[in-house]
C-alpha cells in the first residue's frame, strides 16, 4: 500500500497550501521540510521566540533529522530562525522597527505594481482577481484564516505578476518571506480583517476602472493599514505572539 501524507507542490508551498500526495522522493524532502516549517512559523504554530526541539520537529514533519536540520539552516538564512552555537534554534521574534521598515519598502513596491498593473491588465486578469476576492470573502465568512491568507497572498502576487516587471516581482517574493508573518498576524483582529476586505474591493475597483494613480494609492494604504496594526501591538508588548483566539484592537 502506498503511504500518503500532506505534501505541498512548489506552487502550493508558496501559498501555504497542502495536498495529499505520495511521500516525496529523497531529493524533495528538503523542500518539503522547508515549506512546512515556514508555514508553521508564519501561522504562529511555532511562536516568536520559541525554541525548536529537533526531535519534535521530526515527528511533526514526518521527516528524518537531516532534512529538518537543512530546513532550519535555510530558514535561518531567510531570517525566520536564529541559530547559535550550543543552543537550540529559536524562532526570530517579530520586531517593531523591522516591521515598520518593511511597511515603507513593501508599500512602495505594491504601490508601483498597482500603478503598472492598472495600465496593463486584461479583462481576463481582472476577472481572475475578482474570483480570488470572492474566495477571500468566502473564507472570511467561514472564519477560515489559513485559507483566507493563501487567497490573500495569491491576490497580491497576481497584481505583481500583472505589473509585468520581473525585478519588482523578484524583490516582492524575497521580502514576502519576512512580511508574511506580520501580514498573517494583522488579520487576528476582526476589525482589521473586515477593513482589509473593504480595501481589497476598492483595489479591484480601481484596477477595473484602469486608474493607475488611484490603484497605487489604494495599494500603499492597504499595506500600511494592515502592518501598522502589528507594529502598534509590538510597541505595546515588545513581542507579539499570535494566538488562535481573536484579540480586540485597542
Amino acid at each position: 500500500m502506498v503511504k500518503l501524507r500532506l505534501i505541498p507542490t512548489p506552487q502550493d508551498a508558496m501559498l501555504g497550501i497542502s495536498k495529499v500526495e505520495q511521500i516525496p522522493k529523497k531529493g524533495d524532502l528538503h523542500q518539503h521540510a522547508v515549506a512546512m516549517l515556514r508555514n508553521m512559523i508564519i501561522t504562529g504554530a511555532l511562536a516568536p521566540g520559541e525554541r525548536l526541539n529537533e526531535r519534535e520537529l521530526c515527528a511533526s514533519l514526518n521527516a528524518s533529522r537531516t532534512p529538518v536540520r537543512e530546513a532550519i539552516k535555510t530558514l535561518a538564512q531567510d531570517g525566520l530562525i536564529e541559530v547559535s552555537p550550543n543552543r537550540s534554534p529559536v524562532v526570530v521574534p517579530l520586531d517593531a522597527q523591522q516591521t515598520e521598515d518593511l511597511i515603507v519598502v513593501v508599500s512602495s513596491i505594491e504601490a508601483l505594481a498597482g500603478e503598472l498593473a492598472a495600465a496593463r491588465m486584461t479583462d481576463a486578469e481582472i476577472a481572475e482577481l475578482g474570483i480570488l476576492h470572492y474566495t477571500m470573502l468566502k473564507h472570511q465568512a467561514n472564519d477560515d484564516l489559513p485559507d483566507y491568507f493563501k487567497a490573500n497572498k495569491a491576490f497580491h502576487r497576481k497584481i505583481l505578476e500583472y505589473a509585468h516587471n520581473s525585478t519588482l516581482l523578484w524583490v516582492w517574493d524575497l521580502l514576502s518571506l519576512r512580511v508574511d508573518r506580520a501580514r498573517y498576524a494583522s488579520n487576528l483582529w476582526p476589525e482589521r480583517w473586515n477593513k482589509a476586505m473593504q480595501e481589497h474591493e476598492h483595489i479591484l475597483k480601481c484596477l477595473s476602472e484602469r486608474k493607475p494613480k488611484a490603484t497605487s494609492l489604494a495599494m500603499s494604504e492597504h499595506v500600511q493599514n494592515g502592518l501598522s496594526v502589528v507594529v502598534r501591538s509590538l510597541l505595546q508588548t515588545q513581542q507579539f505572539q499570535p494566538q488562535n483566539q481573536r484579540k480586540p484592537l485597542d
